[in-house]
């Protein structure tokens, strides 16, 4: 109930603040949200060294995300319909004030709407990866692969191409660790699977998550 009225609180402060700035000058790509972020952590604060989950909608719209984590200190500040350029550019205000322990990233799917080619979607995870580890060089990150979502089918290929490629320059790295919720989520003849889906073939429903927690809570780090 309590976590029911955090998100609604938030939600009507982002409603607030997007009236406010309609007629303001304009702003980059997605400022309202964080701007309406740093307004709710001034009203509660934000836990201490927490598992942060960034990224897009997987990450905002996490089915029973406090209650599947109850055992972790977690926060989520996922951003609905962001792009890889979008996270990286919201660094200081989504991430760094928050001194994380741990940071769980899932980017990308989006990229692909606009990318012409995997390269680009690659290239912008690694300028993401780079400016976290300007500030937080040792922090244990874990990065959610980009899943195939049928509404998206037509992308599937540039999907594939975009996480064999971060995941290639991940197995060169330190401290970070790539999970695969790609193959997980095809049934046995390699295809997608609408059950795991809302209405809209885009967002998970909770067995989509539940796959996902299978995988991700292994390399969550307790204290």
């Amino acid at each position: 109930m309590i976590q029911t009225f955090k998100s609604a609180l938030l939600g009507a402060i982002f409603l607030v603040i997007a009236s406010l700035n309609a007629h303001a000058q304009e702003h980059p790509p997605f400022w309202d949200d964080v701007k309406a972020i740093k307004v709710y952590d001034q009203i509660y604060a934000p836990p201490k060294e927490p598992i942060l989950f960034i990224g897009s909608s997987s990450i905002r719209l996490w089915v029973d995300f406090t209650t599947t984590f109850k055992n972790y200190t977690v926060l989520n500040r996922g951003i609905g319909g962001a792009v890889t350029s979008d996270v990286d550019r919201y660094l200081n205000e989504i991430v760094f004030p928050y001194h994380p322990k741990q940071i769980v990233i899932y980017v990308g799917e989006n990229d692909l709407l606009k990318a012409p080619n995997a390269a680009l979607v690659f290239n912008d995870f690694k300028k993401l990866y780079a400016d976290i580890r300007t500030k937080l060089p040792n922090t244990p990150i874990v990065y959610i692969a980009i899943k195939g979502s049928p509404s998206r089918k037509q992308y599937q290929q540039l999907a594939i191409q975009a996480n064999q490629l971060i995941s290639n320059f991940i197995k060169g790295q330190q401290h970070i660790t790539f999970v695969d919720v790609y193959h997980p989520m095809l049934d046995k003849s390699g295809a997608m699977q609408p059950v795991l889906f809302k209405q809209d073939m885009l967002h998970m429903n909770g067995s989509g998550y539940k796959i996902w927690n299978k995988l991700l809570i292994p390399h969550l780090l307790k204290h």
